[in-house]
């Protein structure tokens, strides 16, 4: 809190939700210790399962990475199948990548095990009020997220 007002100021309120965030991030990840995907290779199969098809260059822009980190990532989602290139149908010179079955009931398996754990807590730990109170705290998150 701030001295003088007795306010949080947003560094103070961006330090601690930095935190949080990072905590409930690999906590998560802990809810499918079975998961044989690694962060990036999970980020890079929902984005494929959520947006549909895509280019390695384009994943690349998309998630902040060099084409030659993305290849690598998609290459190992490739012999796992979970995702299958196909050529590109306006330039041959590059192939499209998209989720196949199986890495789409993969990703199933890893959100439902996610959710199920968050759910849980939610529900053990939170009373009606406080579930409004975070609900609202989403709200706010998905607006500073899509900002």
């Amino acid at each position: 809190m701030s001295e003088e007002s007795g306010e949080l100021t947003a560094e103070q309120v961006a330090v601690d939700l930095a935190a949080v965030v990072s905590t409930l991030m690999r906590r998560l990840r802990t809810a499918t210790p079975d998961s044989r995907l690694t962060p990036s290779q999970r980020s890079v199969l929902s984005r494929l399962d959520v947006e549909g098809p895509s280019t390695t260059a384009a994943l690349a822009r998309a998630e902040y990475v060099r084409p030659q980190s993305m290849r690598l990532t998609l290459t190992a989602l490739e012999e796992q199948a979970l995702v299958e290139r196909t050529p590109d149908p306006h330039d041959g010179r590059q192939s499209v990548v998209s989720a196949t079955a199986l890495g789409r009931s993969t990703l199933a398996v890893v959100r439902a095990a996610k959710q199920s754990w968050l759910a849980g807590a939610i529900d053990e730990e939170l009373d009606g009020a406080e579930r409004r109170v975070l609900a609202d705290a989403v709200d706010l998150l998905r607006r500073l997220v899509e900002k």
